[in-house]
């Protein structure tokens, strides 16, 4: 088998920890190929300035249903809400951290008013908004680590991040102050990764081994929330499913690009009525507030 990935740490660290969890199933040697995405050729743009649809994973795709690679790695929020129509989620292994952290050496109370704050992330800019932060919101992009050393380096007073690259790179030391779940609300799929594969793909049954049940769950329950609302990243929106028991709570936040909030949604139904409940979520919030 052959998997391809973006080259980027991060995404070569998720997908070598798929690849070993891949071949302890398989007892075969999988091979990885690198795949450069349009989203790594960017390097000073705020992604919501551009076109941002898939790309961090349209090169993948092409590869994926030219047969080029078996399966594909990413980062579930990284998925465009509509997947090719040759191509298929075929698992979702076990979730990490959803969080959101401060990289800063203030704290989220000690910020002074104007620092400046690296983000190219609507959704991030939109709830320090929210929460009646006067900071400088400026453009950053790069790697984890690059993001983290222009923090350091002073470039930016401070950076906010996913705790789940921070936790697969072993970076914890530098996460000034982790946020509730709920203070800033993380966007849909975030600490989950996405192994897709193409349809008829001969190796579906093996790699469908690598799915975590509760984690797919609550992934494609926020995923199936944007794809019904089809504003993609493109609004400050943040979606949180957890399952308990027989049971999904699902926790839904729309602000505007200004900070105001739009709409704050919480519903717990069956595991097995989410996707139903999300679409449902999806379409309120569509007719009411957009």
């Amino acid at each position: 088998m052959i998997v391809g990935t973006r080259g980027s740490k991060l995404a070569t660290t998720q997908t070598q920890t798929v690849v070993k969890s891949l071949e302890e199933i398989t007892g075969e040697k999988i091979e990885t190929k690198i795949i450069k995405t349009t989203g790594d050729k960017i390097k000073d743009s705020q992604l919501y300035n551009i076109d941002a649809k898939g790309i961090f994973t349209k090169e993948l795709d092409t590869a994926l249903i030219d047969g080029d690679i078996d399966f594909a790695v990413h980062s579930f929020k990284d998925l465009p809400s509509e997947l090719n129509d040759q191509l298929t989620i075929t698992a979702i292994p076990k979730r990490e951290a959803i969080n959101e952290v401060l990289i800063s050496n203030y704290t989220w109370d000690e910020l002074p008013e104007n620092a400046t704050l690296g983000t190219s992330s609507v959704r991030r800019e939109a709830f320090c908004k929210f929460h009646g932060k006067k900071v400088q919101t400026k453009p950053i992009r790069g790697n984890i680590d690059t993001r983290i050393r222009k923090v350091e380096e002073g470039q930016y007073d401070a950076t906010i991040m996913a705790l789940a690259g921070i936790n697969r790179l072993g970076l914890q030391d530098h996460v000034k102050e982790i946020f509730d779940e709920t203070y800033i609300v993380p966007p849909a799929g975030q600490g989950a990764l996405a192994v897709m594969t193409n349809k008829d793909s001969e190796y579906n049954d093996i790699i469908s081994k690598l799915n975590d049940e509760n984690s797919r769950i609550e992934a494609l329950t926020e995923k199936a929330i944007l794809e019904t609302i089809g504003v993609g990243c493109q609004w400050p929106i943040g979606i949180i499913s957890k399952v308990d028991g027989n049971n999904i709570n699902i926790h839904c936040k729309l602000l505007s690009p200004e900070g105001k909030l739009l709409a704050d949604v919480n519903e717990t139904t069956k595991k097995n009525e989410a996707i139903d409940t999300a679409k449902a979520i999806g379409i309120k919030l569509r007719e009411d507030t957009l």
